[in-house]
């Protein structure tokens, strides 16, 4: 009787990364812009801080290099610096945020990179950074449907010289499209994702399914713990601790999960990829 061997599971490369932070000094919930705000419900801005101070700790310990923003007073969603611009190929696209409550954010982020020597692009277009522009190989895929027009997704396309795919966004709790989709390989030679189908119109999903056929398809237990709103350097992927399915499906593929608590900023409506902006140098 012959049998069959068990499919290998694949060595993962952890690659070193380049991150923008801003600590949560004046954290708290002012204003609801997301289902996941309640201004009647108490923050502790001092948790906050020990939990984004723990989500950089482990991002260094892994060998990443962490930079910082400072923070501004009046500004609580700061903290949420994948929001603040993209940054591809060492070029910076500012973000241009819908609401008003934010928009200081936009034009702070980019006064960073251009102090350092960055090459930054004011937006023409409402976007919302990294939220919901998210590199896969030499593609770009971005969200719209809530927070980012789809005529950034063209000014994108033209600034970065790259394909930008367009994937609508349907349901209001996964408003950006990180909080919906995770990109655990970045490696043009074998991009790989992890999402939610509920989250996208019938029309995005199908092009998931057929560019991503191999992709992991989050549960329902997964995003209402915003466990895609996942950090991945290629191996290890940093993710919420009540994904616990995603968790046990990135082990299975060959991906180290680390759980980081990321509660007390989830009552923004963020993780850890909201509070993680990725600087990707030129190529």
């Amino acid at each position: 009787m012959s049998v069959t061997p068990a499919t290998p599971t694949p060595e993962r490369t952890a690659t070193p990364r380049h991150f923008l932070m801003c600590e949560p000094v004046h954290y708290t919930v002012s204003y609801e812009i997301n289902p996941w705000m309640d201004v009647t419900r108490h923050t502790d801005a001092g948790l906050a801080v020990r939990q984004w101070r723990t989500l950089r700790d482990v991002y260094l310990d892994l060998g990443h290099t962490v930079e910082t923003i400072d923070p501004v007073e009046g500004l609580p969603d700061m903290v949420y610096a994948a929001n603040g611009a993209t940054v591809v190929d060492g070029v910076v696209y500012s973000a241009r945020f819908r609401y008003a409550e934010r928009g200081p954010e936009g034009p702070a982020y980019q006064k960073w990179f251009a102090d350092r020597g960055y090459v930054t692009h004011t937006a023409s277009e409402i976007n919302e950074g990294e939220g919901d522009l998210l590199v896969v190989g030499d593609v770009i895929l971005a969200g719209t449907g809530f927070r980012t027009d789809q005529s950034a997704h063209e000014e994108a396309a033209g600034l970065f010289g790259r394909e930008v795919v367009s994937l609508e966004l349907v349901d209001p709790h996964y408003y950006h499209l990180d909080t919906a989709l995770a990109v655990l390989s970045s490696d043009p030679a074998d991009p790989q994702v992890a999402y939610y189908p509920p989250a996208f119109s019938d029309r995005s999903r199908e092009l998931l399914e057929r560019v991503f056929p191999d992709a992991i398809r989050a549960t329902e237990r997964d995003a209402v713990a915003l466990g895609l709103n996942a950090v991945s350097d290629g191996k290890n992927v940093v993710v919420a601790p009540g994904a616990v399915d995603l968790a046990a499906a990135l082990t299975e593929r060959g991906w180290n999960p680390i759980p980081v608590d990321t509660s007390e900023l989830l009552k923004g409506g963020g993780g850890a990829k909201c509070c993680t902006l990725e600087i990707r140098s030129a190529r």
